[in-house]
């Protein structure tokens, strides 16, 4: 066979997308070795927006979508998008399971299978984003072993052989619907089955601080970097003209990012403050090239311009509608790939042009190139069925997949962190130790907490904490358990004046059985401790603590107990141990 002739293709070697030489096998194995940097770069700017006590989880999310989708991908995805054999229809193929492959067709089967793959692990990734920090690590690896099926189905619809959308005219070179448009309605309805995090909206729906705001720019550049070859890869070639057309849809990616990106950096420009906030730039961008991916290989550079900027103001602008509506999507991923999905859709509507024969547009141009409204209607159609197909399949597989593990972590679990729940993490500052302290009595906790040598250290966030505490009902509790460890102190210096050896398993015992406390211990604590017991309530171990127990000292000391419990105490604010 000579150099770059094309392998032998005929309906019994497979479908359309084996019909490659050399060079475009070459070419789509390239493009789905940095498509699979992807991964990293997902990952990175996921675990940069959650906090930092869920940043390894998030990052272990990644990985299993790569390990489990992909298993099922190659057993039963692929020939559900691409089979030919009897029984494939226009919405569902069959055959090509578990793919293998002949020798004289290997190199295009192979080089085809793995550029597929890299966009079927893409739009799972996406919906990890929508459930971080409260999605069971468990339930979440039977999602991504199951999530094939909804992404594989519209594949078929869009690219494969005899795909009822294909055969109408949709075009969507790259994903902005397959992929982005899946992606985003998915990670919707995960957030909407999950809920919001514990005391997410407690304080209102304003953006929470990023966990490490380092990783959303270097996630963005990696994301970057892989939508290049994302979108020139997908001309599937370089053999005859697809070359150009891969320069094209290369240029037209950067320049639409770009008009994201001015997005951005006026949007923060003239926003009250005027801080360049990183989320602020980072997601009109993402919005941009989510916008350009739909018909990056037939737009026109100042197209790209256009479709990046209105992708970037659209991002922008429905930035808090799903907060608005209470649902909790920590990285954005239903504004970006959802909404940002549609814009890409309607965009090759309106300013496709022609490719010329290549294969890609069918004949047909967008309305600003003299083809008429008919391209977008079927492109809204198309969009349409993804977002049916996508809500329905994501709300039934969550659905199964709860019955069977539990797909929402425990409440102790989310304020422990699913970073040391999961997997064992220990991390310093990042809120561990305040949330043992206020559930240490859960057996499950302690179980957790034997298992670690080292956990947190000085707590920055404990007033955050307590307010999460409060979302989930505890913090009644909560003052109940401050109250009674202050007035523990108390017995013990009493049981301690009079001779009386204190036992702390028994004192131990009283604080956590759940019983009332004794009431003439709730009036000395309600009279007598006033504003110290408010104090150390939200106080870290810190010098407060240490003149809260002085001050009880003496109280049990100086004071007999009919005079505590009708508080007939000097002052209870004495200048010596500076509350304030």
């Amino acid at each position: 066979m000579e150099e770059n002739s094309t392998v032998p293709f005929d309906e019994q070697n497979g479908p359309w997308l084996y019909d490659l030489t050399w060079d475009d096998a070459t070419w789509i194995l390239t493009s789905s070795f940095i498509i699979f940097t992807m991964q990293t770069g997902f990952g990175m700017l996921e675990s940069g927006c959650v906090t930092v006590k869920n940043e390894a989880n998030i990052m272990m999310k990644n990985v299993v979508d790569v390990v489990f989708g992909g298993l099922t991908y190659w057993c039963f995805g692929f020939g559900l998008s691409f089979g030919t054999d009897k029984g494939s229809s226009s919405v569902l193929g069959i055959g090509e399971f578990m793919v293998d492959s002949k020798f004289d067709i290997m190199g295009p089967v192979f080089a085809a299978f793995m550029f597929q793959l890299s966009f079927a692990t893409t739009a799972t990734t996406i919906v990890s984003g929508a459930m971080a920090e409260r999605c069971n690590f468990r339930g979440y690896c039977v999602f991504s072993l199951m999530n094939t099926i909804v992404y594989c189905i519209p594949a078929r619809w869009i690219w494969g052989p005899t795909g009822f959308l294909a055969e109408m005219g949709a075009i969507d070179i790259a994903g902005s619907g397959a992929v982005h448009l899946l992606g985003g309605v998915s990670g919707f309805v995960a957030a909407c089955m999950l809920g919001p995090r514990l005391g997410r909206y407690d304080e209102g729906t304003a953006s929470l601080p990023l966990g490490n705001p380092t990783n959303c720019i270097v996630g963005l550049f990696i994301l970057w970097w892989g939508w290049l070859a994302f979108n020139s890869g997908s001309t599937f070639g370089v053999s005859g003209d697809k070359w150009k057309f891969a320069a094209r849809a290369a240029v037209t990616t950067m320049i639409a990012s770009i008009g994201g990106g001015l997005v951005g950096c006026l949007y923060a420009l003239f926003k009250p403050g005027k801080f360049f906030e990183v989320m602020d730039l980072v997601n009109p961008i993402l919005g941009a090239l989510v916008g350009v991916t739909a018909g990056c290989a037939v737009y026109h550079t100042y197209d790209a311009f256009l479709v990046g900027i209105i992708g970037g103001i659209v991002v922008l602008v429905v930035a808090r509608v799903p907060d608005t509506l209470g649902v909790d999507d920590p990285v954005g991923a239903t504004v970006v790939h959802g909404f940002g999905g549609v814009w890409g859709m309607i965009a090759v509507g309106l300013f496709t042009e022609d490719d010329r024969g290549l294969g890609i547009t069918k004949g047909k141009s967008g309305v600003f190139r003299g083809g008429g409204v008919k391209l977008l209607q079927i492109q809204l159609f198309a969009c349409l069925c993804i977002v049916l197909w996508s809500a329905i399949s994501t709300f039934s597989l969550l659905w199964f997949i709860n019955k069977l593990v539990p797909i929402r972590m425990e409440h102790h679990e989310e304020l422990l962190g699913a970073d040391f729940v999961e997997h064992l993490v220990r991390r310093r500052n990042c809120g561990i130790t305040p949330a043992i302290s206020a559930l240490g009595h859960r057996e499950d906790v302690q179980e957790v907490k034997r298992n670690a040598v080292i956990i947190g250290g000085t707590n920055l966030a404990h007033e955050k904490i307590v307010n999460i505490i409060a979302d989930v009902k505890l913090k009644p509790w909560n003052i109940v358990k401050a109250k009674v460890w202050a007035a523990s102190i108390f017995v013990t210096s009493l049981q301690r004046r009079r001779g009386i050896a204190p036992s702390r398993n028994s004192i131990s015992q009283w604080i956590w059985s759940g019983e009332e406390p004794n009431k003439n211990v709730e009036k000395i604590v309600d009279n007598s401790l006033g504003k110290p017991i408010q104090e150390y309530q939200y106080s870290n171990y810190n010098t407060k603590s240490e003149h809260f127990t002085n001050y009880l000292e003496d109280l049990s000391t100086n004071y007999n107990t009919e005079d505590l419990i009708f508080g007939k105490l000097p002052n209870p604010n004495p200048p010596k141990y500076a509350w304030n």
